[in-house]
């Protein structure tokens, strides 16, 4: 058993920032005035793979997106930090250590469109186009970058707002800086300027947590479930930490009136969207996130791990430091705590899988929160550690790992999903 301990005080700060973006898509930062320009809406083009773009993107003059600067991957970026070593080392409950090599599809049938969390530590209200590889570039590495050997990635940069922005914010404080940015604008001049120049027909799935589920939610709601040629094209999305409402019992209306969450294996263009907390410490009646809406509507939860419904093992990657999270940085992947003792050396990748540690399934609280439950089968007299990182305060859960515990469910969900759009 390798102890350690659950709570940092100086990663909570950050953290409930970061948490704090994901909680707030529907508010003044995500919501506000768009100022890209419309796409044109002539007739509707085909999905599939046709290699034109749909016609209503067609002669969409891109705002800020043309600039590959301003793009943390994108497939024909030069030194792509989405190219980097991703190999992981599978850690058994016995100490069995054996290395998995990542493996870049070569030619993916479907391609990957990716919004990353809160994550800047800029001064000022909204971050620069200047992203950080320890930052914006660590993140996507965690939550994005391993879906290379399903598709193609395309991250782009945005104007989020910052960690220093929403910590002062909920110290009842303000912080003066440069003209706020619209992070939204941002975010949907990217979509547009892919659509127009890089889609060609192709599937996308999207993908994105906490600020980055906020900002694709509003996508899914304004940009794509309105419109069926684009609803075509959308393979799946991948949405955590945020809330996406349905009507108790019901996979399609509230926020999407077309566009369902999924209910079986293999499904396309559906939406798979969950808020991970420990079944030894479900979410209180105070939770920021699974809380149903009004009029009915409950917070959709679909377990990446068993889309149908019920319990089923987490297949989850995260960094070889064990004591490291989504806030840290490209410095700290393998330096300090192992997952397994004694530890000298024997784990070089920047990864670790750890195949059976952790088993998911979708709750109900009595309060009507929807959550997915994490249940620790830790094999204590064993070297492997028995713990995972990411909790907070009890309102907060497991959000900083929300993505990393069920990261190679979400890679096989990919595929399954593919196979299914290439045949329908």
């Amino acid at each position: 058993m390798v102890p350690r301990p659950l709570h940092r005080a100086g990663l909570a700060v950050l953290a409930l920032a970061f948490i704090a973006a994901g909680c707030s898509s529907g508010g003044s930062d995500a919501s506000t005035a768009s100022t890209a320009a419309a796409p044109t809406t002539t007739a509707a083009g085909g999905g599939g793979g046709t290699g034109k773009a749909l016609a209503r993107y067609a002669d969409y003059q891109s705002v800020n997106h043309d600039d590959p600067a301003h793009w943390v991957c994108r497939p024909d970026k030069v030194d792509d930090i989405c190219d980097r070593d991703l190999d992981a080392t599978v850690v058994q409950a016995d100490g069995t250590l054996t290395v998995e090599p990542f493996e870049k599809a070569k030619d993916p049938p479907i391609d990957c469109f990716y919004v990353y969390p809160t994550i800047s530590r800029d001064k000022t209200p909204t971050s620069d186009w200047n992203y950080s590889d320890d930052e914006e570039g660590y993140v996507t590495l965690n939550q994005a970058a391993r879906l290379q050997s399903q598709c193609r990635l395309y991250a782009p940069v945005y104007r989020q707002a910052t960690l220093t922005a929403l910590t002062s914010r909920m110290a009842g404080g303000s912080i003066k800086g440069a003209d706020r940015a619209d992070p939204y604008a941002d975010v949907l001049d990217a979509w547009r300027t892919y659509m127009a120049n890089d889609n060609h027909g192709r599937g996308v799935v999207l993908i994105g947590h906490s600020q980055g589920t906020g900002m694709l939610s509003k996508l899914l709601k304004e940009e794509i479930d309105p419109n069926a040629d684009v609803r075509e094209q959308l393979v799946g999305a991948y949405l955590a930490g945020g809330s996406v409402e349905v009507p108790k019992g019901k996979a399609v209306g509230g926020d999407l009136q077309h566009v369902p969450v999924c209910t079986k294996d293999g499904e396309a263009g559906c939406v798979v969207t969950w808020v991970t907390f420990r079944s030894t410490a479900p979410p209180p009646s105070g939770s920021f996130f699974g809380q149903p809406g009004d009029g009915g509507q409950v917070a959709a939860c679909v377990n990446p791990a068993a889309i149908g419904g019920g319990s089923a093992d987490l297949d989850a990657y995260l960094p070889a430091n064990s004591d490291a999270s989504i806030l840290s940085s490209l410095g700290t992947t393998t330096a300090g705590k192992s997952w397994v003792e004694p530890s000298a050396g024997k784990i070089t990748t920047p990864f670790v899988r750890l195949p059976k540690l952790v088993s998911g399934e979708c709750q109900t609280t009595s309060d009507g929160i929807d959550y997915l439950s994490a249940t620790l089968d830790p094999d204590t007299d064993g070297p492997r550690a028995d713990d995972i990182p990411g909790d907070l305060t009890p309102e907060w859960g497991l959000h900083l790992v929300n993505i990393n515990l069920v990261m190679g469910n979400i890679v096989d969900d990919v595929a399954a999903q593919a196979q299914t759009y290439a045949h329908g």
